[in-house]
């Protein structure tokens, strides 16, 4: 009766894909119907996390998932208990682009959502042909690998095979920034969407090693070294943004920007290069020498570490409660303003309430 009713769920999953995937055709073209396709089958691929032999690996996002449930107050669902095996580390490939003399991003329209900032191929070759499209509009372009994405709680997302090799802090770091996604996600505020859950992965995972580690284990305190290494990277791009903002912002004309736009990058490159040492205790910074980064990266860094500080200013001014920062981030509206605005009047509710 058991495997009864799960093949009658699993039929009912696979219609709704398909009549999601239906009318996204109808309104946005064969693109979403050829990644809906592609999803349909990892949805359909997945296998229920106790079916694996990895029983460490099943405990720790056993234990991540109550966590982001039960203590931080995350919506859940059935999503991370099911697994989908992979032959590559990584599950798409995004674009994304900007204008090569400013921060003007590209964004694309999707019917769900409304305007994005960039657009995911679960095939490699999609991605480089989009790349080579907008490169022949005279746009920056930049094509990353991701391990994972939310569908916003209309789908239980799946783990992918390459996350076993996960440590602990970046598992628990990728299913809580995804799981934000699930539970908060204003349309037409991308910039608050990805600060929201980039802050709030990075914290809870933090204090789920807090949780499970202890403050003076060796776990945490490897973790938090992590963490300043990140900071000291996001410190220096941050400078060299700011640096061409105001290069952007002049009235030397295009052809001179273009030309200070590359000086500019080369020098902080030296200058990264120079105080390695100094800033980071890993090796694992050093390929930012190597890469050819354009307005497209750099824009899409802002997209997720904002320049002020907002919300880790305003998680310290209100108690450092991450519980009730999530509490008052549900409360935020599409209709009700500014997001950060919305967000900062609730949290004088929240972070009082027991």
């Amino acid at each position: 009766m058991q495997m009864f009713l799960e093949k009658i769920k699993f039929l009912v999953l696979v219609s709704l894909v398909a009549s999601f995937f239906v009318v996204c055709w109808v309104f946005s073209g064969c693109y979403t119907v050829k990644q809906g396709v592609t999803m349909l089958g990892y949805l359909c691929r997945a296998v229920p996390l106790e079916d694996t032999d990895d029983e460490d690996f099943i405990r720790l996002v056993g234990e991540i998932r109550a966590f982001a449930g039960e203590e931080l107050g995350l919506t859940m669902s059935k999503s991370y208990t099911r697994i989908v095996e992979l032959n590559r580390d990584y599950l798409a490939a995004v674009v994304s682009a900007s204008a090569k003399d400013s921060f003007r991003r590209h964004e694309w329209l999707y019917l769900i959502v409304g305007r994005l900032p960039y657009k995911g191929f679960f095939n490699v070759d999609g991605a480089r042909k989009e790349q080579r499209r907008l490169e022949k509009r005279d746009l920056d372009v930049w094509v990353r690998p991701v391990d994972a994405f939310s569908t916003l709680g209309w789908f239980n997302d799946p783990l992918f095979s390459f996350m076993r090799n996960y440590p602990p802090e970046r598992l628990a770091e990728l299913i809580i920034h995804e799981l934000v996604h699930a539970t908060v996600f204003i349309k037409g505020q991308i910039q608050f969407n990805e600060e929201l859950a980039q802050f709030t992965g990075t914290e809870g995972a933090r204090l789920f090693m807090e949780k499970r580690y202890g403050l003076d284990s060796q776990e945490y305190q490897k973790m938090l070294t992590g963490i300043t290494d990140s900071q000291n990277f996001v410190n220096f791009v941050q400078e060299l943004i700011a640096e061409l903002d105001e290069l952007y912002s002049s009235d030397v004309g295009r052809a001179k920007i273009l030309l200070e736009k590359e000086r500019i990058i080369n020098a902080f490159k030296e200058r990264f290069d120079f105080e390695y040492e100094n800033l980071f205790t890993s090796e694992k910074y050093r390929e930012f020498l190597d890469l050819p980064v354009n307005n497209a990266y750099f824009e899409l860094f802002r997209l997720y570490h904002a320049e002020d500080d907002f919300f880790e200013l305003l998680y310290e001014r209100s108690g450092s409660d991450l519980p009730a920062f999530i509490a008052a981030a549900k409360a935020v509206t599409r209709r009700g303003g500014d997001p950060r605005v919305q967000l900062e009047n609730a949290l004088i509710i929240f972070s009082h309430k027991e």
